[in-house]
């Protein structure tokens, strides 16, 4: 019998793979383990078929059950689920733990071919000899922004003009800990839960307590409205409850 197509999806993968309906099950789990990363033990597989029915792929003796005895076809989704628990995983997504080559800077300033090369011959960024006149001029921009549009702290504002992102102006001022960035930002605490971060950026905390909600946003001056923007009642339109 000739190979079949499938999906194969896991938590951390998904890719087409050619499954071979002589396959017993547990030849089957053995070559899905170096794709999804889940042990031949810990799987737990379904196949979803054409109808969007759930198959379980098992038997009481694995070795010997060939797939042929499932309704394989082209292209459906065989999903494999991993029993272990989450302390027992290998978390893919992190590489806090992946050594990494890190050139020295002296040995990358000697370099000829790199974007720190390229920035010095075309005089670009900090390399500009009129640099800090410009970052000057931009700074100047922010604070004009600011004072032109009344931004102060512990003033209600709109966000971007949109009238759903309302809240109160918590900080003014610059933001380290945003890379490349001069000049003025303003930290809104956004009356819902639809900021970036919970006050806080980089390790520094610019206002308020740890939160899991993230009410926070720091934007350019010119993206805040400040004045009469008060909290929306969701109830206010509703004749009847």
């Amino acid at each position: 019998m000739a190979d079949i197509p499938l999906q194969v999806i896991s938590e951390n993968s998904a890719s087409e793979r050619r499954i071979t309906p002589s396959w017993s099950i547990t030849q089957l789990k053995r070559k899905l383990e170096p794709v999804t990363g889940i042990p031949p033990s810990s799987q737990r597989i379904s196949l979803k078929t054409a109808s969007k029915e759930t198959v379980p792929i098992e038997a009481a003796d694995e070795d010997t059950t060939p797939l042929s005895s499932f309704p394989l076809s082209a292209y459906v989704e065989l999903h494999i689920i991993d029993t272990r628990p989450a302390s027992a995983r290998v978390d893919f997504n992190d590489t806090s733990g992946v050594d990494k080559y890190v050139m020295p800077a002296e040995e990358y300033e000697k370099k000829s071919d790199s974007v720190l090369a390229w920035k010095k011959a075309e005089k670009l960024g900090r390399f500009n000899p009129d640099a800090p006149s410009l970052e000057k001029a931009k700074i100047d921009a922010f604070d004009h922004e600011v004072k032109s549009r009344g931004i102060e702290v512990g003033k209600r504002c709109r966000v971007g003009g949109d009238d759903t992102r309302r809240g109160e102006i918590k900080y003014v001022g610059e933001v380290k800990e945003i890379p490349g960035s001069v000049g003025a930002w303003v930290g809104v605490h956004l009356d819902e839960p639809a900021g970036k971060n919970d006050g806080s950026i980089g390790g520094t905390r610019y206002w308020g307590a740890e939160s899991a909600l993230k009410h926070g946003v720091f934007v350019r001056p010119e993206r805040v409205e400040a004045g009469d923007w008060p909290v929306l009642d969701d109830l206010e339109d509703m004749e009847e409850i």
